[in-house]
Formats: C-alpha cells, sequence, structure tokens
C-alpha cells in the first residue's frame, strides 16, 4: 500500500495489475498472507483470490501461501475447494508453516506448524473431488 492509502484503494489497484498480467500473457497471479503488519492489504488472502478471479478471466490466482498456524485446516480446504469449484481449473494453493506475521507472534506457534499440516491433509482428503484437477468443479 501507498502511505496513507486505504486498503480498498491498493486491492482494486492489485485487480487492475492482475487484469493486465492476464492480459500480457501472464498465467498465474499469486496473493501473498501477511498479518499484523502496517501498509498491507493481505491478511484474507481466500478473499482477495475470489475477487481477483471474479474480475479477470483465464489466469489462474492463488495464494502465495496460506500460512496454516493462523487457520483452522479444515477451513481451508473448504475455502479454496469452493474457489475452485466456482472458478474451476484457475485457482492455485500454496501453503506455508510460518505464523505470517510480525517477529512477536512467532513464538507462539512454534511446535504447532507440523501437527496443522497434518491436520491438513487429513481434512483435504474429504475435498479431494474439488481439489482433485482431473474433476474441475465437479462436487
Amino acid at each position: 500500500m501507498r502511505a496513507g492509502e486505504p486498503a480498498g484503494s491498493a486491492i482494486a489497484r492489485s485487480v487492475d495489475l492482475a487484469r493486465h498480467v492476464e492480459q500480457w500473457g501472464y498465467k498465474r497471479y499469486w496473493l501473498a498472507e501477511h498479518h499484523s503488519i502496517s501498509g498491507l492489504a493481505c491478511s484474507a488472502t481466500p478473499v482477495l483470490i475470489g475477487h481477483v478471479a471474479a474480475a479477470t478471466k483465464t489466469i489462474r490466482v492463488g495464494s502465495g501461501g496460506v500460512m496454516l498456524p493462523n487457520h483452522a485446516p479444515l477451513v481451508v480446504a473448504e475455502q479454496f475447494g469452493t474457489l475452485e469449484a466456482l472458478y474451476p481449473g484457475r485457482v492455485d494453493l500454496g501453503l506455508g508453516r510460518a505464523p505470517g506475521g510480525d517477529f512477536k507472534r512467532c513464538g507462539r506457534y512454534e511446535g504447532i506448524c507440523s501437527k496443522a499440516g497434518k491436520i491438513f491433509r487429513r481434512c483435504s482428503m474429504n475435498y479431494r473431488p474439488t481439489l482433485d484437477p482431473r474433476s474441475r468443479g465437479k462436487w
């Protein structure tokens, strides 16, 4: 975000950039997840992915990393399964295990990262039909 810029304006510029790179032939547009950092408007990655995918036609839109310690793994699986149903073949899910914020938060998540990954794998097995590229958009 630019200094003093409202988050909505920064998000609109991101959507505009996605439209341009799609016209220029780019195949993917990823959005980052960051928390507790002023000047960034990217803490709700799935919401932004849906917003950008709705404003574009062909480009794949994805997460540069949903940080599992910050989210319930089942919710992540459901959100991305739903995004895939809405935008078949256009949603990428990148996962991370860092807290995705300032260094003060890092200590709170020590030791739960691998547990979150195991839970996500278990939960996503139930959503294999929507996450499996062979069944794009089918429930």
